[in-house]
């Protein structure tokens, strides 16, 4: 069973910054592609960043090129969501996801960590 924790959520105000992390367990992490989805307030879940097994190639969700960034430490298991100048639009809950494959279809993510809430004050 494939597990997925997600960690480093809080209060940040805007302009600050934080870091996501995601830990997963229980099958081989290079054989996943991972991403970042959110889910605001009274809003639809929605993608936020993806990266492939070796870090090759990401993919940003307009709203947060150039401020966020998504790494990965295949060594650690781990994935990486560095948060930079965030705004109060980007408060809600963050989830990262594995996959087959890089993409932002979210119907198509095999695991889903249960997330962590990312709170922007102004």
């Amino acid at each position: 069973q494939v597990q997925l924790v997600e960690s480093g959520g809080g209060l940040v105000q805007a302009g600050g910054s934080l870091r996501l992390s995601c830990a997963v367990s229980g099958d081989t992490f290079m054989r996943y592609a991972m991403a970042w989805f959110r889910r605001a307030p009274g809003k639809e879940r929605e993608f936020v960043a993806a990266i492939n097994w070796n870090s090759a190639v990401t993919d940003y969700a307009d709203s947060v090129k150039g401020r966020f960034t998504i790494s990965r430490d295949n060594a650690k298991n781990t994935v990486y969501l560095q948060v930079n100048s965030p705004k109060p639009g980007d408060t809600a809950v963050y989830y990262c996801a594995a996959g087959a494959v890089i993409t932002r279809n979210e119907n198509v993510m095999d695991y889903w960590g249960k997330g962590t809430l990312v709170t922007v004050s102004s």
